[in-house]
């Protein structure tokens, strides 16, 4: 099934989640760079801000599952952060590996003609300015590279969308969604969304008919089983983010290497 969309789509198929999924520490420099051995051109990320207001990438609020170090992450400084080990939980090959900013990691995409999927992801009580600042940043350093895709700026908190909308709104938006929860349709109209992010067992015919019916794109999260790729695959969807960048070759055709 395919239903035109109103917006060109400029993104690949596949997108490796956190970096490289679950092969490298998630969400730093390393995980990256592994990520893109593997032949990926897209990566998503998850971006907070510290409590000098420096974007960086961390999916928790707090520091214990993925660094060495305590406690909420939005309550140290940048400083304090960039000296944190963010490898050793991961294995004694990516000991000492730091954490990163957005900018470190804009710039060596850019660099390396790869593209980004932000997800604004706030500490609680942080959500608007957490999209706009991800946003502004974003902006500044992708303006620099008209030639390069922008990133896709994503986020399950409708707060965050809106922050980036009123700092950068050409910038693409995509919301993500774990539930089907009521009132989703309206918002993502009213945010101007050119996607929407699924808990990919959501995915159905009418869900998808609906969506590009609304001049928007589908994709999927965290997809790592070979039946669900296929499944999706069969929907029609335009992207896929997932762990296995190991199992998935990163073409523009859905379905296992």
């Amino acid at each position: 099934m395919t239903i035109a969309t109103s917006a060109p789509w400029p993104y690949p198929a596949w997108i490796a989640h956190r970096g490289a999924g679950k092969l490298a520490p998630e969400n730093t420099l390393a995980a990256f760079r592994h990520g893109a051995d593997h032949g990926y051109r897209m990566f998503e990320c998850d971006a907070k801000l510290s409590a000098d207001g420096v974007v960086f990438l961390l999916h928790d609020d707090d520091l214990d599952r993925t660094t060495d170090g305590r406690g909420l992450a939005a309550r140290q400084t940048w400083s304090t952060l960039s000296r944190l080990d963010a490898g050793s939980w991961h294995g004694r090959r990516w000991a000492g590996e730091p954490p990163c900013t957005l900018e470190a990691l804009a710039r060596w995409s850019l660099c390396n003609g790869l593209m980004l999927n932000i997800e604004i992801k706030p500490t609680p009580g942080q959500e608007e300015i957490t999209g706009r600042e991800v946003a502004v940043l974003a902006r500044a350093l992708w303006s620099a590279h008209p030639e390069a895709p922008p990133p896709l700026l994503s986020s399950f908190r409708p707060e965050s969308l809106q922050g980036a909308m009123s700092s950068a709104p050409e910038l693409p938006r995509g919301l993500l969604l774990h539930s089907l929860w009521t009132g989703w349709q309206e918002v993502a109209r009213a945010l101007n969304c050119g996607a929407i992010i699924c808990h990919h067992p959501l995915w159905d015919d009418a869900l998808v008919r609906e969506i590009r019916q609304g001049g928007m794109r589908c994709l999927a999260y965290t997809v790592n089983d070979d039946d669900e790729v296929r499944r999706l695959q069969a929907l029609g969807l335009d992207g896929l983010i997932t762990d296995r960048v190991d199992r998935y070759a990163p073409t523009g055709v859905l379905g296992p290497a």
